[in-house]
């Protein structure tokens, strides 16, 4: 058989005197049949290609899901007089809801979405708020996988979910005290959210009232309730600056305010207790710091110092109590966790691992002196602790389990930094099986995201054993662009220094092949949406290093992508990859875009994947670059193209589904690695 050949049609883009041609434009109508039938052929191709590993990737789904404990619930957590859980149960797809009263009476279901999901391929709820007097739940449901929710309330009174339907938001909302009223954002074409919303209970959407309305398109608007239940605060952020406004909850009807004007270049997150807001900025602080203002005085000439910025830390979060500052903190790439009670000596919790990742968890009550957090490493499963933070006794509510002869010792992890050509030392994490040889002939999958500031932790994955175990080696390069390493790692790998991220990626790959770790013929890289622009790239400008490239949702069409502002994220990313509209950041982004630079030369075998309704990278990009790269390259491996289309970016939305996911992957991986053996491989 041979990979589909789509039909070209000439069609030139032109601006600041330069022109590009795009055969394949033709494939935005993703309701042209012509459209749909190519992308079936593709899939069709992608099978017939994976036909003899239809037995393994079925092994590796069996064994990824034999680890997963299927009857599993979450820890339970108090809020405002009920205790909530989730659960599944044998065979469930999707988690089941529960909460209980803290005093005396049944548990009761508050959801089952494995039944909600049943009509529908794809299927997801988020968002779920309660309103103050626990009657109310409201929620939104996605069933296209667009991230376009519609909110549904539930009494759960009655167990009946009201006629109330609000469509085109974001599925979050927040209650105002009195609960008879819900604040939530909808959706301009692009999928922006560009307007808070009022709905009274009981009224059409249609006569919902607006709130705020953004018309600056590089902006998006958001709403949360303060976690001292005082304020609705309707926030509107965009890449370099955010803004607040303030709503009593107990006056829904009232008039937001501003807390600060937003400023170029100012970012602020708040949050509120008694009389005072602390400020979470990078105003006067590089590295962020802690600030704090009173209730009546919000504007930043009024803010006070009380963690100042330091060079050498990023300051990440707060979690606020009656007593205590627990802040999240970023120093040399690892998380910390620093809690600054307001009477008696500060200090850190302590973690053993060489690269772990530590975060603040549920913790909805003010007044507790019980700080939840949760910690895993890459041999360590995902943690729930709760910490006294005035005893400072702590204790393992529960660790994820893992089916079988998991056992943490029979795995290494290292933390390691690799030189890049300008000088520049990144962070590498490493994980391994025991007994895997260190002498250059293992294989090697190397992964990587580096952008927007998004920081890649080293977490655990139930999933990854399947590579541990059959002697593979796993790598994750923490590469300019996230902000691992302070706010600078991420300004020194956007705009016009994006190169660094993948010149960062590249050199990482040379040293780990120079220190023995694995060597070209066995190293692997993987990435996905703004990471599968990276796998794009680093295939263009060094094909010869990989042995294959999988290349998951990948952003790959920037030029075309960041010229149309009709699609979604465009116009509120104009500060993290430039405005192609203007000359100079035309001609950067166009030199390393990986459709525009595809050349006649040898390419690795590759396999990409995507998503038909995918709201984030649309199903065009990957699908012209791999039409692009098949006509132009020199070479006979495969590219391999697979669209889910029924899901969107996030993939399958099930939980056995979205392993099933992987197992291609892994499958697909495992094989060009020479590993893809039906037998089981030892776990001890």
């Amino acid at each position: 058989m041979t990979p589909p050949k789509p039909k070209k049609l000439a069609h030139e883009l032109t601006l600041h005197g330069d022109t590009r041609t795009d055969p394949y434009y033709w494939m935005r109508e993703r309701e042209d049949p012509e459209v749909i039938a190519h992308l079936g052929a593709e899939n069709a191709y992608f099978e017939e290609k994976m036909a003899h590993l239809k037995d393994f990737r079925e092994m590796l789904f069996q064994e990824i899901k034999g680890r997963i404990k299927e009857d599993d619930s979450s820890v339970p957590y108090t809020k405002r007089g009920f205790v909530y859980r989730t659960a599944y149960e044998l065979g469930d797809q999707y988690p089941r809801y529960f909460r209980k009263p803290v005093e005396e009476g049944e548990e009761q279901l508050m959801f089952d979405v494995n039944e909600m999901a049943q009509p529908h391929e794809y299927y997801n709820i988020g968002g779920l708020s309660v309103s103050d007097d626990n009657r109310y739940v409201s929620y939104g449901e996605d069933t296209v996988s667009r991230r376009i929710y519609t909110i549904h309330v539930k009494d759960m009174l009655t167990g009946q979910n009201l006629p109330d339907q609000i469509p085109n938001t974001t599925g979050s909302s927040v209650w105002s005290a009195d609960g008879q009223y819900l604040f939530y954002s909808v959706k301009d074409a692009a999928l922006r959210p560009y307007k808070i919303m009022r709905h009274q209970l009981g009224t059409a959407a249609q006569d919902d009232v607006v709130v705020y309305e953004e018309r600056d398109e590089t902006f998006r608007v958001y709403v949360y309730r303060s976690k001292s239940r005082k304020y609705i605060i309707v926030g509107a952020a965009q890449t370099v600056s955010t803004e607040y406004r303030l709503l009593e909850a107990t006056a829904p009807l009232g008039e937001p305010r501003v807390f600060q004007l937003r400023e170029r270049d100012l970012e602020y997150g708040i949050e509120h207790i008694d009389d005072r807001f602390y400020v979470l900025t990078n105003y006067q602080a590089k590295n962020f710091q802690l600030m704090v203002t009173p209730e009546g005085e919000t504007g930043k000439d009024h803010w006070k110092t009380v963690i100042p910025n330091r060079p050498d830390v990023l300051l990440e979060g707060l979690e606020l109590f009656r007593d205590y500052l627990v802040l999240s903190e970023r120093k040399n790439g690892l998380t910390l966790l620093r809690v600054r009670p307001f009477a008696g000596e500060e200090y850190y919790l302590e973690f053993q691992d060489a690269a772990y990742m530590a975060y603040t968890s549920v913790n909805p009550d003010i007044d507790s002196e019980v700080l939840r957090y949760g910690y895993q490493s890459m041999t360590t499963p995902p943690s729930t602790y709760d910490f006294n933070m005035r005893t400072r006794e702590q204790t393992l509510l529960k660790q994820q389990p893992v089916l079988g002869e998991f056992d943490p010792a029979n795995y290494r992890s290292e933390r390691r930094f690799s030189e890049s050509r300008d000088g520049t030392q990144v962070p590498l994490s490493i994980v391994y099986k025991r007994g895997t040889p260190l002498d250059g002939t293992a294989p090697l999958l190397l992964y990587a995201y580096g952008s927007y500031g998004h920081s890649l932790d080293p977490s655990f994955s139930i999933t990854r054993l399947s590579l541990l175990n059959r002697g593979m080696i796993f790598v994750i390069a923490h590469i300019r662009g996230g902000e691992e390493m302070g706010r600078h790692w991420y300004e020194d790998g956007k705009l016009l220094k994006k190169k660094n991220t993948f010149n960062d990626f590249i050199d990482a790959a040379e040293w780990l092949v120079k220190n023995k770790y694995t060597n070209t013929d066995h190293l692997f890289a993987m990435g996905g949406s703004a990471g599968g622009l990276l796998m794009g790239t680093v295939a263009n400008l060094r094909p010869d290093l990989w042995a294959g490239i999988v290349s998951q949702v990948p952003f790959v069409d920037v030029v075309t992508t960041m010229l149309d502002n009709s699609i979604p994220l465009t116009t509120g990313e104009y500060d993290e990859w430039g405005n192609p509209n203007e000359e100079e950041y035309y001609h950067y982004i166009k030199s390393y875009s990986p459709l525009d630079n595809v050349e006649a030369k040898d390419y690795p075998p590759m396999l990409v994947t995507t998503g038909l309704h995918d709201s984030q990278v649309q199903y065009w990009e990957p699908a012209k670059w791999v039409a692009k790269l098949r006509e132009l390259k020199t070479d006979t491996n495969d590219v391999l193209f697979h669209t889910n289309m029924e899901a969107g970016h996030g993939g399958a939305s099930g939980r056995f589904e979205a392993i099933r996911e992987v197992a291609r992957d892994y499958a697909w991986v495992l094989d060009r690695a020479g590993l893809a053996d039906t037998k089981a491989p030892a776990t001890e």
